[in-house]
């Protein structure tokens, strides 16, 4: 009976073989029952194309766990001076590198002859991870160092599954791409698979890889194609290779990099990335921890988080260089938040509209239907607030939001500490609901703005929409983000779905909220749009008139259709459009508020931030003071970045020609015109030279003939 069961598995092990595209008729490449030295006989032993032994396959019967026979196996393997064993009993196959591993690991196929000819090539040129020198020009930053070598040392060590947490806009591409040509280099590895969690990402990486990795071919493998053999970094999205990943053995690809892919791929997907047996990495910029409780309440967070931690089989990341190290380090710019709501979208409780508030002659058909069936002879309904731009939408709520934006931007806003912060004025990203919501505000800030236009036709903020369906998604998506990046306008671009993730413009200096999501992780995705640095942006600021920023305690479900009833009054019906609700809204004064994030990712109380902006504007003063022969234009341009200095002191570590590029300095010409005020590029370079270091480093110089006026000015600034 034992030999009948054997004899089947191995009829099973033919057919996965010849399902691998071995010839199990050849002797050349498949030989059965081999006699070893000591008179025993090894399986099968699976030869290269030129009859060179690679690997012996132990074959069991159905009932025997294959790691039973590992021992026995090795002795085969020691004997024939083979690298590679095989375990299987017709249901299960294990993999085992026997040299270099304690035990054997489950794989769902055997290899090919020629992925595992590639193996077996390079194991003979091998290198030790870590006596490869790491690309600096690639990545030479002390954390992305530290992270590759944290990796190389933990795959050293026999680990197969690596996280890595990297806050958005600290380099993840560019550290994979020096861990990648480190594992190339050291011939760790031959295949390369790279897994985005969209096409336009994957564009965006191929380009990073044709400059940094040029020595290894990449491309994008994109839905209905086949995989390129000859490439040797395979980019691509799940999407994309679903269909076909299992055409091709367990052993096609060495490495896979998974990049802030969905949950899906960690959860009910994951057998894609299990079909092939590489060492597997993966990248995230969210905050990875093992107290799920730390996410807040949204359920899809946390079971990215719970899936992902078990899926690389850790409970925290292998290496973590979080938002608040990478602001602390200077590799990312601080931010601060400005937080204002309308008096609609602050009603917690739901705000009530009135039937006789509507203008109901001036509605179509269907929209009169809906609102009735809502209304059903009461003569008031209460709205929630989270059912805005999705159930219900305010216009004059999109007006005031506008307004106030614009208002902000130019005039800054005095806080009730008396503290004036002004936002730097340049790119801005606005985060809306939907596709007519985004189209509504652009129009609403293009209007804005209009007098800030070149011409009239052209468009000072415009929109882009993924995800909401085909008749939805904007058609010229990538050509509008394009132009976005490379110039003048737009100035804003209004985004659903299309910038909340993996989309880097450094130029970017305002976010704005006009949406609201209960993901702390998409939440801190978006915000990094704006946390890349080009030299004069010292901060970026975020708008929030939604609540999102403080947001982590209104758990309450919202009513059917985003209105609020009594259990006993609520009706079921079908939505079918976005109804408008032309009543008053305004800004409620009361929620007007600055909050400050320093370098270490902390809130800043009013007081230090005025205590700092005191201190910085004294020295200014003092320094400015001591000024000789100015002229009446030169002193009314330094009197402006000593503003500046003041409104951003708590962000602000020096004042440089960037900052000439931004408001108020770029209305009135920016660098050009500051050099024709300063006399020279070289007089304007010497005179920032001298306020840094008296005002950011305290080495103020004083004239003999004032040193008691400008003790005084610091003196009575300071009280």
């Amino acid at each position: 009976m034992k030999n009948t069961n054997e004899a089947f598995s191995r009829v099973v092990i033919d057919a996965q073989l010849a399902d691998q595209g071995w010839n199990t008729q050849d002797p050349n490449s498949v030989r059965y029952e081999v006699v070893i030295e000591d008179g025993t006989r090894a399986d099968y032993v699976l030869c290269d194309r030129h009859g060179r032994s690679m690997a012996v396959i132990e074959a069991k019967r159905f009932s025997v766990n294959p790691g039973d026979a590992a021992e026995q196996a090795r002795n085969y393997a020691r004997q024939l001076g083979v690298p590679y064993i095989f375990l299987s009993n017709g249901d299960e196959v294990r993999f085992w590198e026997w040299e270099s591993e304690a035990f054997p690991h489950p794989v769902k196929t055997f290899f090919k002859q020629d992925d595992l000819e590639r193996r077996f090539a390079t194991r003979q040129v091998r290198r030790d991870l870590l006596s490869v020198q790491i690309d600096a020009r690639i990545a030479g930053r002390d954390y992305q160092e530290e992270c590759i070598n944290a990796l190389c040392i933990e795959i050293v060590q026999g680990r197969r599954k690596l996280l890595v947490e990297m806050a958005t806009g600290t380099g993840k591409t560019r550290t994979a791409a020096a861990f990648i040509k480190r594992l190339f280099e050291a011939n760790a590895i031959t295949r390369v698979l790279f897994l985005v969690d969209r096409i336009p990402l994957a564009k965006q990486t191929e380009d990073a890889f044709a400059e940094h990795l040029s020595d290894y071919p990449a491309y994008v493998l994109r839905a209905g194609r086949r995989f390129q053999d000859e490439k040797l970094i395979t980019i691509t999205t799940l999407q994309s290779m679903v269909n076909i990943y299992s055409d091709y053995s367990s052993g096609y690809f060495d490495l896979i990099i998974s990049d802030e892919c969905h949950r899906s791929i960690y959860g009910k997907w994951s057998g894609v990335l299990k079909h092939f047996d590489g060492i597997q990495v993966g990248l995230t910029a969210t905050p990875c921890v093992s107290n799920l409780d730390e996410l807040g309440s949204d359920e899809e967070d946390k079971l990215f988080v719970r899936d992902t931690l078990r899926f690389f089989e850790v409970d925290k990341p292998t290496y973590s260089y979080k938002l608040k190290d990478a602001i602390h380090d200077g590799y990312l710019a601080p931010y601060q938040v400005f937080k204002a709501k309308t008096v609609k979208t602050a009603a917690e409780g739901g705000f009530p509209v009135k039937r006789n508030e509507l203008d109901w002659t001036a509605m179509d058909k269907a929209t009169r239907i809906e609102l009735e069936k809502l209304f059903e002879g009461q003569e008031s309904i209460v709205v929630d607030p989270s059912a805005l731009e999705r159930r219900f939408t305010i216009p004059e709520r999109n007006r005031a939001i506008v307004r106030e934006f614009r208002q902000v931007l130019e005039n800054g806003y005095t806080d009730r500490k008396g503290v004036l912060r002004k936002p730097l004025i340049g790119k801005t990203i606005v985060f809306a609901v939907n596709k007519r919501h985004a189209e509504t505000l652009a129009q609403l800030f293009d209007e804005a703005f209009r007098d800030k236009k070149d011409s009239p036709e052209v468009r000072y903020a415009d929109y882009v929409v993924s995800g909401m369906g085909s008749s939805e998604d904007t058609v010229d998506g990538m050509t509008k983000i394009k132009r976005f990046k490379r110039e003048k306008f737009p100035q804003i671009l209004v985004s659903v779905n299309m910038l909340d993730t993996g989309f880097d413009c450094p130029e970017v200096v305002s976010l704005v909220f006009a949406r609201f999501t209960r993901s702390a992780i998409l939440y801190q995705q978006m915000r990094g749009r704006g946390t890349r640095k080009i030299p004069g942006k010292s901060v970026f600021t975020l708008f929030d008139f939604v609540g999102v920023a403080d947001y982590h305690g209104d758990d309450d479900e919202l009513a059917e259709g985003g209105v609020v009833l009594a259990k006993s009054a609520k009706k079921k019906y079908e939505p079918r459009r976005l109804l408008s609700l032309d009543i008053d809204d305004h800004i409620d004064p009361t929620t007007r508020e600055w909050i400050t994030v320093d370098e270490n990712g902390n809130m800043v109380f009013p007081e230090a931030s005025e205590l700092k902006a005191a201190e910085l504007g004294a020295r200014f003063e003092a320094w400015l003071l001591a000024q000789q022969e100015l002229t009446a234009d030169a002193e009314r341009w330094l009197r402006m970045i000593g503003s500046q200095i003041r409104a951003n002191a708590d962000t602000m570590d020096e004042f440089s020609t960037g900052h000439f590029a931004f408001h108020p300095f770029s209305q009135l010409g920016g660098v050009p015109q500051a050099v024709r005020v300063f006399g020279s590029e070289a007089r304007l370079d010497a005179l920032l030279d001298s306020l840094n270091a008296a005002v950011f480093d305290g080495e103020i110089g004083i004239p003999t003939d004032k040193p008691r006026q400008a003790q005084n000015v610091i003196r009575d600034v300071m009280k």
